[in-house]
């Protein structure tokens, strides 16, 4: 069993990646990708971590992009996360993060809520920001009730210190992991609430980047969800992937490999994805 979606605290995760490690053990997972946000920051812990254990390291990554207006995002795995292109990039899109990120600071600030970068670093540390650590600000420091408050009141699309990112696209993204020699996965596929129509030309625009698979077996997903992403992916020709998205204490209710105790997601899964990049190579 394995887990090809999962977060650490070098982006939104409460698990530093040896204690990832650790955890995909007791969860008897033979190996787990590290898929930060628009970082690889904990790749290298993560492999010096198992370098003595029954688990094996997925290098991997979730890259943030914008699609007709809304927050889409792409999961890298099994690429060469030292390729110099691909840190470049890299820099790029973590920049325009950092900027929304200030920017986001001064909304709320207008809001009345004392928050700055030097604050959340000193709070979080080296860990790439989402709007999940300022939701966290907000909670610990009183401002809100819980995370979702701090969403649905401020840091939600909709919601008034809401800022867009730079546009990456997804296109963007699967070619950078590429060119790489990665695996491009299209990631929670219900999250975006496209009409069929939509997901559909999404997958086409993607495939002829050349998306290598989408995730059907995710935490969230029902038995029903699963079933039509699978259908859609064998009529578009693309592989099954599947993860967790384990964030520790972030998502309590979600565990590594096994989500809300409704995932099982096989060995086979990565090998039908290396296959799939395999072929598309020699194509």
């Amino acid at each position: 069993m394995i887990d090809l979606h999962v977060h650490s605290t070098h982006s939104d995760g409460t698990f530093t990646p040896a204690e990832l490690a650790e955890h995909a053990i007791s969860q008897h997972l033979s190996a787990f990708a590290l898929t930060d946000h628009d970082t690889v920051s904990g790749l290298s812990e993560a492999f010096e971590s198992v370098r003595d254990l029954p688990v094996e390291v997925i290098s991997g990554i979730e890259l943030s992009t914008e699609y007709q207006g809304k927050d889409v995002h792409i999961v890298g795995l099994d690429f060469d996360w030292h390729d110099l292109h691909f840190c470049s990039e890299l820099t790029r899109f973590q920049d325009s993060r950092n900027e929304r990120n200030r920017k986001m600071t001064e909304k709320l600030a207008a809001k009345g809520i004392a928050v700055s970068m030097e604050q959340l670093k000193t709070q979080f540390g080296d860990a790439v920001l989402t709007r999940a650590h300022f939701a966290r600000f907000l909670y610990e420091h009183g401002y809100v009730s819980s995370m979702r408050e701090a969403f649905s009141r401020y840091l939600g699309d909709h919601a008034p210190c809401f800022v867009p990112r730079e546009k990456v696209t997804p296109q963007m993204a699967v070619r950078l992991i590429h060119q790489t020699g990665g695996i491009a996965v299209l990631a929670h596929p219900m999250q975006y609430h496209f009409s069929d129509a939509q997901l559909k030309d999404l997958i086409r625009d993607l495939k002829s980047e050349g998306l290598n698979g989408i995730e059907a077996m995710y935490s969230t997903h029902t038995p029903s969800q699963e079933k039509k992403i699978r259908h859609l992916a064998q009529t578009m020709g693309i592989a099954i992937s599947g993860g967790s998205d384990f964030h520790g204490t972030n998502k309590p209710d979600i565990d590594l490999g096994v989500g809300r105790g409704n995932l099982h997601i096989p060995d086979s899964a990565l090998e039908n994805l290396r296959k799939h990049r395999d072929r598309n190579k020699t194509a």
